[in-house]
């Protein structure tokens, strides 16, 4: 692979380190603790600063602005990161922090993740693989959001709320509570009308699978249970559906683990 290629107006701190095939465009700021994996490409007027780590393949298109200090007042200047991993997109003018020392320290985003233009992702979010994130979102800090995940434009979403895998949220939606697992809906505030369904099936979940995700959702909202109970009638379902097991598992997990309470219609 070829060396680095840096436009003569960028600017690329000592100490940055550049992989192979690294690109780098035209009025770009690449600070002293930032690693670029191979092949990522960074775009023209793009900063790229703070303890930041990016994995290979990824790309970066005009006007980001990447590792930037957490907008938290409480931030007193400590040594906190944020890792990118590989194959990721970041289209104009995206926003994301470094973590903080009251959270683990370090913003995260896995894998293939879709940012489009304008979004802010705010200091200690952890971000899965493959998501999409659509113009002008808004995480607040401290966000949790699963695989797969796909949040419509404009949404935004409130601090320390959780996401889970498979989730759609659609456009302008205002999420202010933990959103569970397989959910699709929208709102202000935002409200679950049932399962992603299509989403599933094009991610390889049988049609059984989704069919006892289906009951699933309807003991979560359509019997009125508390928490406790509708994940012990969960736990009843996986006894019988045990094929369908693992997919029921990872709702009963995420109620198990919700600190906000979850999203109602």
């Amino acid at each position: 692979m070829a060396a680095a290629q840096i436009h003569p107006t960028a600017i690329v701190a000592p100490g940055a380190v550049l992989e192979e095939g690294v690109t780098i465009g035209p009025y770009s700021i690449i600070g002293a603790h930032v690693h670029l994996g191979a092949g990522t490409r960074v775009g023209e007027h793009c900063v790229i600063d703070g303890h930041t780590t990016v994995g290979p393949n990824s790309h970066f298109y005009r006007f980001c602005s990447i590792g930037g200090i957490p907008q938290d007042k409480k931030y007193a200047g400590e040594e906190t990161a944020l890792t990118i991993g590989a194959g990721n997109t970041f289209r104009e003018f995206v926003t994301v922090n470094t973590g903080t020392a009251q959270d683990v320290g370090t913003t995260r985003l896995g894998d293939d993740n879709w940012v489009m233009a304008y979004v802010h992702i705010a200091h200690d979010c952890q971000i899965g693989n493959h998501t999409v994130i659509a113009n002008s979102v808004q995480l607040a800090g401290h966000i949790h959001i699963g695989d797969w995940a796909i949040l419509g434009g404009l949404s935004a979403v409130h601090q320390f709320v959780h996401i889970g895998a498979h989730v759609m949220i659609g456009g302008t939606s205002s999420v202010r509570q933990d959103v569970p697992p397989y959910m699709i809906g929208a709102g202000d505030s935002f409200r679950p009308i049932g399962i992603n369904s299509e989403g599933l099936s094009r991610r390889g979940f049988t049609e059984q699978d989704i069919q006892v995700l289906r009951e699933a959702y309807k003991i979560l909202y359509r019997r009125k249970l508390k928490i406790d109970q509708a994940i012990e009638a969960l736990l009843a379902l996986q006894t019988e559906h045990p094929a369908e097991r693992a997919a029921v598992q990872a709702l009963v997990e995420f109620l198990q683990a919700s600190d906000r309470g979850i999203a109602r219609p």
